[in-house]
């Protein structure tokens, strides 16, 4: 089982920074959100996988799970989905802006680029 965990996050993982070093916007929005379920599925699994187990201690349980990951889990839910929707927005923005959904920090470069093969 943890070997099964731990390839789902590594395929998670290198599937998201794949997507995240693309150059447009879709694909690195699709490539964070990989990244985050993946760092979420660490952190579920890192409370010990464990089966049945009440997530509170009390007298009558002879095992229990740690309910902290649980709790850092559903907090970084609601977070990557806040910041997901705060780089859509700045992607649509981006895109409205320029007609053109490719990401890059120096557009000049690719225009003398363009002119020096024409």
């Amino acid at each position: 089982m943890e070997l099964l965990i731990a390839s789902a996050i590594g395929v998670m993982t290198a599937g998201g920074l794949y997507l995240m070093l693309r150059l447009r916007t879709f694909p690195v929005i699709l490539g964070m959100s990989l990244l985050t379920y993946a760092v979420n599925v660490f952190l579920f699994a890192s409370g010990r996988l464990t089966v049945g187990a009440a997530p509170i201690l009390s007298d009558a349980a002879t095992t229990y799970t740690d309910p902290l990951p649980q709790a850092l889990v559903l907090t970084a839910i609601v977070i990557s989905f806040g910041m997901t929707a705060v780089v859509v927005m700045i992607g649509l923005g981006a895109f409205l802006g320029s007609d053109d959904d490719h990401v890059d920090d120096q557009p000049e470069a690719i225009d003398k680029t363009a002119e020096a093969g024409q």
